[in-house]
């Protein structure tokens, strides 16, 4: 049941995800999009099946996406409608009136860095069962300092900000870099409040943030 239920809705979200991206571009000769479709939910495809086997209750828990904390559905809404507004109907529209010329080399690289923020995340999942997609502590939850954790305090989000920055480029849009940094933005606000929660209700937080001090980027934040 679980199964179905997590490749139903990674279906579902591909139709919609392919319906932003290609309707307002007004072609499918959209190739960057091509490109981008594949390895997103080609990544997604993959690290779905890989902890279905594995560590399906890691699944399970991330298939709730009902946030609790008044702040962070804020931060969900909005950054969610970003997203789609921003990272996949403008880079379209900037196809179709050809807004910006972003060479092919950039466009590549810009697919193996999302690449590699998929990776992170895949790592992140590996490390930590109670990964969740909402802000929550669960109960005989730990906290993780090893893996990714032993460098930043928030690796899974270190992975979809290299995701989110990249999109534009990977779509061959600079305008579409707008909305993404505004994401990131919220992605901040989003970790600090969750920084206030986990060092309210998770043991030993406390002493792992004052081991780890770096948020997002070793060295520097």
């Amino acid at each position: 049941m679980l199964k179905q239920n997590v490749y139903f809705r990674t279906i579902l979200f591909s139709i919609v995800f392919f319906t932003f991206l290609f309707l307002p571009a007004g072609s499918f000769n959209f190739c960057e999009a091509w490109i981008y479709f594949a390895i997103f939910f080609g990544s997604t495809f993959f690290i779905n099946g890989y902890f279905l086997k594995r560590d399906p209750e890691l699944i399970e828990r991330r298939l709730n996406t009902k946030e609790k904390e008044k702040e962070q559905k804020i931060f969900q809404t909005i950054s969610g409608g970003t997203f789609f507004v921003g990272l996949l109907v403008l880079p379209g529209l900037d196809y179709r009136f050809s807004w910006s010329d972003v060479p092919l080399y950039i466009v590549l690289v810009a697919d193996i860095i999302i690449l590699i923020g998929f990776f992170i995340v895949f790592l992140v999942f590996k490390e930590n069962s109670f990964t969740s997609a909402i802000i929550e502590v669960s109960e005989n939850q730990n906290v993780i300092s090893t893996g990714p954790y032993a460098l930043v305090r928030h690796p899974m989000y270190t992975g979809a900000i290299f995701i989110i920055l990249f999109t534009p480029l990977a779509l061959g849009s600079i305008w579409a870099l707008i909305p993404s940094i505004s994401i990131i933005i919220f992605i901040v606000l989003r970790l600090l409040n969750e920084e206030k929660i986990l060092l309210k209700e998770l043991n030993g937080y406390d002493k792992y943030c004052k081991k780890i001090r770096y948020h997002l980027i070793p060295h520097i934040w």
